[in-house]
């Protein structure tokens, strides 16, 4: 194995999932066979999460103050910050777009009865939450005890709190050189421990992938067939044409190139559908084999990770348009605008609340008078859906830190 690069593990790994869980699938769930891999499969796919959990908040917090230090020092900071904010809002501007043209065009939804998913909505409580109240809470998630957002993993509180220590070490100058200097030297402690869990990602990823395959509900795919495949093919789109068109626009890098370097990260994300659990796997990526400066991608990535939804809102956006079909509603222009901003606003919020997916969905729902309970009806293709916008969400952030890097450096 060892003479087998770590992208071509991860392939395997990944093929090697994909066929044990469609043999799985067809022994069926109640096959000792199929439980009994299963378990394992469980197992190993939750150790390697938890291992890129373990390393997540110390590399997020470390990354950023070194970042912020190490910009400001060099007086670039106005532009990074200039230049990531405005990534973010186009690329994701452009996916919800993409995603509400095409659910006008196709309409999915539109030869379903909701009458079909009753059960589903007798048995689901949604946590409604008005868009007030969901900004309310959103700008009280950006301010916690850091030591509190540390211990429970609240990323976006982490990011922020690491944002303002690393301007406050600047602006202390040598007094705290001693501080950064620790930072400096933890980050590459916490690099260190990355590079040992990716050596176990093969089996990781494999073992996440089998339980997808293996558990899925052909039964509800084929009747929510369109919906999942508008979704898919719009978010897949944007990842194939727009995202790398602003990539070789900006930067000239060929897709081929970014993908190969960046393709340990899109496998993480596509078998773990997490954004955050997959961070220390892009910022590797990023740096070691897409050569972005650690400066600008200890900046951007996490900050992406937490903002930087693009799969996130194009998703939110379809579904919503879904739901609104399957009640027999039909939106005007006004109010699909609202879904766009509404959508934007929720896909950057989602990180500071709990089950943030489904609560950011509600907030989109309600902003058009749409049934909050109706999603529900989304809950069993939420998983398949979660891997590729996941892949999506990964894949902008490193772009973005290229288009940053680029726009920053620019004469």
């Amino acid at each position: 194995m060892k003479k087998i690069s770590l992208n071509t593990q991860i392939i395997l790994g990944s093929l090697a999932g994909i066929l044990l869980g469609l043999w799985f699938a067809g022994l069926g769930q109640e096959s000792n066979i199929t439980q009994g891999g299963l378990y394992i499969a469980g197992l190993i796919g939750t150790l390697f999460i938890d291992l890129l959990r373990m390393v997540l908040i110390p590399l997020v917090f470390t990354s950023i103050i070194v970042g912020v230090a190490n910009l400001r020092a060099h007086r670039q900071m106005n532009r990074v910050w200039q230049g990531t904010l405005g990534f973010f809002v186009l690329t994701m501007g452009l996916a919800l777009l993409l995603g509400l043209t095409a659910a006008n065009w196709l309409q999915p939804g539109g030869g379903l009865q909701l009458a079909m998913f009753q059960d589903s909505l007798q048995n689901f409580q949604a946590t409604q939450m008005s868009l007030a109240e969901f900004f309310a809470h959103f700008l009280h998630s950006l301010f916690q005890n850091p030591i509190a957002a540390l211990a429970q993993g609240n990323v976006l509180a982490v990011v922020v709190f690491a944002l303002l220590l690393g301007i406050a070490l600047v602006i202390g100058g040598e007094r705290y050189r001693n501080i950064l200097v620790l930072m400096q030297e933890f980050l590459e402690l916490i690099l260190m421990l990355v590079g040992w869990i990716m050596r176990l990602a093969p089996f990781g990823i494999m073992a996440l992938l089998l339980q997808l395959v293996a558990t899925q509900d052909t039964g509800l795919l084929n009747t929510l067939i369109k919906f999942v495949g508008i979704v898919m093919g719009t978010t897949i789109l944007h990842g194939l044409v727009v995202l790398p068109l602003i990539l070789y626009l900006t930067t000239g890098m060929t897709p081929i190139k970014f993908w190969r370097g960046a393709r340990e990260a899109l496998i993480t994300a596509l078998a773990t559908s997490s954004s955050a659990a997959t961070l220390p796997v892009t910022l590797r990526c990023a740096e070691q084999h897409l050569h972005v400066k650690r400066d600008i991608a200890g900046f951007v990535i996490p900050l992406g990770t937490t903002m930087n939804m693009d799969g996130t809102a194009l998703y939110e956006a379809v579904a919503a348009l879904f739901i609104a079909n399957l009640v027999g509603v039909e939106l005007s222009l006004m109010q699909q605008l609202i879904v766009f901003v509404t959508a934007m606003l929720a896909a950057m919020g989602a990180p500071g609340i709990p089950s943030a997916g489904m609560v950011t969905m509600v907030v989109v729902l309600q902003a058009v008078g749409l049934p909050a309970e109706a999603i529900a009806i989304l809950l069993p293709v939420d998983r398949l859906l979660d891997t590729v916008r996941t892949m999506v969400n990964v894949e902008g952030d490193m772009v973005g830190s290229l288009v940053v890097q680029k726009w920053t450096h620019r004469e």
